[in-house]
């Protein structure tokens, strides 16, 4: 059953990792001058997932590191590949549905479809980033399960 204490845990799981990557896609939407809509909508979504996908990594280990140092534990290279494969497996095939068919569409006809160029970039980031967390959230939900 969903509770408020979830949407908190989510929210603080991903707040900083989804300001990073809005904030490098309006940056990377600057892009359209230069480049066909097409193109853009890619560039968008790589600059989004570095970003996104970066601070989720740092985050996670500097959590990760912080537990072992109150503990007085080392973090060995074991435990930070066991880090990275639960990153897999929470982000993994909602990140390739997302990257290679959903953003680019919502990023490309969002705007087209507004008429205004920067709040379909925002649509568009919050309806992709919809169909991304629904996945990702039931991801997170089952490895936590399973720890």
């Amino acid at each position: 059953m969903l509770t408020k204490s979830n949407f908190k845990e989510w929210f603080n799981r991903y707040k900083y990792a989804e300001l990073a990557s809005t904030t490098a896609a309006l940056l990377t939407s600057l892009f359209s001058k230069i480049y066909s809509g097409l193109t853009t909508a890619y560039l968008i979504t790589f600059a989004e997932y570095l970003a996104f996908y970066g601070v989720i990594l740092i985050s996670s280990y500097r959590k990760m590191a912080l537990q072992h140092k109150t503990e007085n534990k080392a973090t060995t290279f074991k435990e930070v590949l066991s880090l990275v494969k639960n990153l897999v497996l929470e982000f993994g095939y909602p990140a390739f549905l997302d990257f290679l068919v959903v953003r680019p569409f919502c990023m490309y006809w969002m705007p087209i479809l507004c008429g205004n160029y920067f709040f379909g970039i925002i649509l568009g980031k919050i309806t992709a980033d919809s169909c991304f967390y629904f996945f990702t959230i039931i991801n997170y939900e089952i490895i936590k399960k399973r720890s």
